[in-house]
């Protein structure tokens, strides 16, 4: 029992969704299971911290067996807490997830899922963000939490690369209708934003925002591509934002000439 390997779980669906729980049972398969998890939904808080609120951390017993903590904070808090507060170590593995709807391309920019599995990553924890592409309300994570198990199981045996995470997609569809796994580039997509103007009872505007996904990138390397054609894309993602390339062209102006 003591030599299992120590594995965090968290999300930005909230300590209640489907998704996490399927993620549990998958983990219990690999090693011993802590959750620290946000009490509410946080999709789409980013790399979002609390700062001027104090942050909350209560036991429940949500998953039978399991050490489960709900957090009042963000995705990102929630492995900030766990790491500092509750495991008062590094733990083996973290694994964010299974979200409940698409992560792919522009998108792990905006994700609460990605950017915990990323403070995971930032702690030099191996770190992999599940994502299932189906939005419906009953949405089966069965096929995510077998496939997530497989990656798991090869990142806890394998490492990652120090600096990196990993972003995995997984299309809708039963385990038979799947082809299996694809390593990915990240595709050049983008959301179009519409704000939906619209007026409360007092007359006042309010604003919500819709928008259409644009992807203009046909390449057939990338994780759009793997998840229209029955693929579970596997992206590996880093948090070192420098554009590497551009530094050459940059070097080449003379910043100090008028």
């Amino acid at each position: 029992m003591q030599n299992k390997p120590i594995i965090l779980v968290t999300n930005d669906d909230g300590i209640t969704s489907a998704g996490i729980k399927a993620l549990v049972e998958a983990m219990q398969t690999l090693g011993t299971v802590v959750v620290v998890a946000p009490d509410s939904p946080q999709s789409g808080m980013g790399h979002a911290i609390t700062i001027h609120d104090p942050l909350r951390l209560n036991k429940i017993d949500i998953f039978k067996g399991i050490d489960a903590y709900q957090c009042t904070g963000t995705p990102v808090d929630c492995v900030k807490l766990a790491v500092n507060k509750i495991l008062h170590r590094k733990p083996d593995m973290c694994v964010s997830g299974i979200n409940h709807g698409s992560n792919s391309s522009i998108n792990v920019i905006y994700s609460g899922t990605m950017s915990a599995a990323m403070e995971g990553a930032i702690e030099n924890i191996p770190s992999i963000g599940f994502s299932l592409c189906d939005y419906a309300h009953d949405a089966d994570f069965s096929t995510a939490a077998h496939y997530a198990t497989i990656i798991a199981k090869k990142v806890l045996k394998e490492g990652l690369q120090q600096g990196t995470l990993l972003n995995v997609n997984i299309p809708k569809g039963s385990l038979a209708e799947l082809k299996g796994i694809k390593i990915c580039r990240q595709a050049i997509a983008k959301w179009k934003e519409e704000f939906d103007e619209r007026l409360d009872p007092n007359k006042r505007k309010y604003y919500w925002l819709t928008g259409k996904f644009i992807n203009p990138d046909k390449g057939a390397d990338t994780d759009e591509w793997a998840l229209e054609n029955n693929y579970v894309s596997l992206v590996p993602v880093q948090f070192d934002f420098t554009a590497h390339h551009a530094i050459p062209f940059l070097n080449k102006i003379n910043w100090h000439a008028g």
